[in-house]
């Protein structure tokens, strides 16, 4: 390592902060000093000196102990916010001879690192390897800045952190597991797309009591005898109903919280619903995947990993037969409906803010 490199790596930013043996040693040079200015004993001020000394070389010490340090995590191909996942933590020392010592890896404001992460010793050139456990709060693409290390090696007297570069980017989806009101909407769903699967195909649904005004000819008189009753027999269709999901992604102002959780009840619907091989198409103003034929539901989260909000109006509705329409929007219910939106499910403000609301209780 050439003196011009290992100057760029200690000018990096670095937080400080005092200990209790700081504070402790901080006293006791402020005392030796008064000593040494009243009586003017040269002994005093050779204690005094070795003392500054002290606390100099334990700040260039720490300081070159977080320099020239490389972070990597060997995570699973898919990672969801809030949900932990195992992996490998990678950490290199790329000084050519200076170890790095007495080394703590903290998640720096959207990561959290479940068990503590300590490196007694790093020799320089040399790369360690330890199993961990990562849980991402939040979803997006996250890069350098995302974690910090810190040590107060030699002397405890301060501890100097600094952020340290990943070297590949980390890719995590939107939060799928099942928050307030997500499953009721989700039971709501699927209720409709049953309610709406009778047809007249060949493919035996079910027998259920006669309703007024439907054909004797599908009367199942078998049935009819055993309970007394009139039992009609049901079809299923010859193709799936296909379920739309539309985010809108014009969001007024005020309203990011709720654009956060419009996103995670996206991704729960599509996530849960394509495991049930559910016929989906999610669209937005920019985006729009049917599946399974355009794709996977990774695809999807994919896309809401990254997405934001955007100004402008909302989606244009659609109209098709064999189609059932979720809306989740912040725009007024009124416009929507004005729009061409009266044959949608909307899920709005108040249904979504509601419940979010009612769960940060329980986030503390």
């Amino acid at each position: 390592m050439t003196l011009r490199s290992l100057a760029v790596r200690l000018g990096a930013p670095a937080l400080r902060r005092v200990n209790r043996a700081g504070v402790f040693f901080a006293l006791a040079v402020a005392a030796v000093t008064a000593g040494a200015v009243t009586t003017g004993n040269n002994l005093l001020f050779l204690i005094l000196a070795a003392m500054l000394s002290t606390l100099m070389i334990s700040g260039l010490i720490s300081r070159l102990s977080l320099a020239g340090l490389e972070l990597d995590f060997l995570l699973p191909e898919h990672i969801t916010a809030q949900r932990p996942v195992r992996g490998r933590l990678q950490v290199r020392n790329l000084k050519r001879w200076m170890p790095s010592f007495s080394l703590h890896l903290r998640g720096q404001h959207a990561e959290a690192v479940s068990s503590p992460v300590y490196l007694p010793v790093l020799p320089g050139r040399a790369r360690m390897e330890l199993p961990v456990e990562i849980r991402f709060l939040r979803r997006g693409l996250h890069r350098s800045g995302s974690f910090r290390f810190s040590t107060s090696f030699p002397f405890g007297f301060l501890e100097r952190s600094t952020e340290v570069s990943l070297t590949t980017q980390v890719l995590v989806y939107p939060r799928i597991d099942p928050q307030p009101g997500f499953e009721e909407l989700l039971a709501s769903v699927r209720g409709e797309l049953e309610a709406q699967a009778r047809g007249r195909g060949q493919d035996f649904y079910r027998i259920r009591p006669y309703e007024p005004f439907e054909s004797a000819r599908h009367v199942d008189w078998k049935a009819t005898a055993h309970t007394g009753q009139l039992q009609v027999r049901e079809f299923a269709r010859e193709q799936d109903r296909l379920l739309e999901i539309c985010l809108d992604l014009s969001v007024p102002p005020g309203r990011e919280e709720w654009f956060e959780r419009a996103v995670e009840c996206c991704a729960f619907l599509v996530w849960r619903l394509s495991q049930r091989a559910v016929r989906l198409r999610f669209r937005t103003q920019e985006f729009e995947m049917v599946l399974p034929e355009m794709g996977d539901a990774c695809e999807v989260l994919r896309y809401l990993a990254l997405v934001t909000p955007r100004r402008g109006d909302p989606p244009k509705p659609r109209s098709e037969p064999d189609c059932s329409y979720v809306l989740v929007s912040a725009q007024a219910e009124a416009r929507l409906r004005d729009a061409g939106w009266e044959h949608a499910r909307i899920v709005g403000v108040d249904e979504l803010f509601a419940g979010a609301t009612a769960s940060e209780p329980d986030r503390a």
